[in-house]
């Protein structure tokens, strides 16, 4: 979709906006919530949340906002330089974007993105939210990164399959429409 440099830095963009502001939401409240509420003795997620003074980031507590902050710039920055090249690559491996429908060759480029995306940002947010207070352990720090990719791949899979990516390539066309409509006009000619 994406033709050049530029667009697919706004195609990235706006992907990660949305996607980290899902994933930052599944964390805390589905994944971690119950077990911050039991920490706190509080009933609700984000009162217990803001009686721990934040959500603990390398063992100090940082507001909400701050997270998705580090986040987007983490996860945009490996977008573009290994999550965008490496699934078109592994998407021309397998269909070629000349013979293959558009949608197919979308949807393996998806697949392929979540297969890289999805352990890596794991593995970061296993670093970033390890319990440091209790001390550090390699093999923990692995154990609660293949607890998060086990919580993170389904659904960073259909979010992106599904609602993700059909949304973002609907925003994308309005903002490109008319480098698309040249683009489809001078391709018929």
């Amino acid at each position: 979709m994406p033709r050049n440099q530029f667009q697919r830095m706004v195609f990235a963009f706006i992907t990660v906006v949305i996607t980290v502001h899902a994933y930052v939401f599944y964390s805390l409240y589905v994944i971690h919530g119950s077990m911050f509420q039991q920490i706190t003795g509080e009933t609700g997620v984000l009162a217990a949340i803001n009686k721990m003074g934040g959500v603990p980031v390398f063992g100090t507590p940082i507001p909400i906002w701050a997270v998705v902050l580090i986040e987007f710039v983490l996860a945009y920055l490996l977008e573009n330089v290994l999550g965008a090249p490496l699934s078109f690559k592994l998407a021309c491996k397998n269909f070629n974007p000349k013979e293959t429908h558009p949608v197919l060759f979308e949807t393996a480029i998806i697949c392929a993105t979540v297969g890289i995306m999805c352990p890596a940002m794991s593995f970061i947010a296993a670093f970033l939210y390890y319990n440091y207070a209790a001390g550090f352990n390699l093999w923990t720090l692995l154990a609660e990164w293949l607890k998060l990719m086990c919580f993170n791949f389904p659904f960073a899979f259909f979010t992106q399959l599904f609602f993700i990516q059909p949304f973002v390539r609907k925003v994308f066309k309005v903002i490109f429409a008319k480098d698309i409509k040249a683009r489809q006009e001078y391709s018929a000619v």
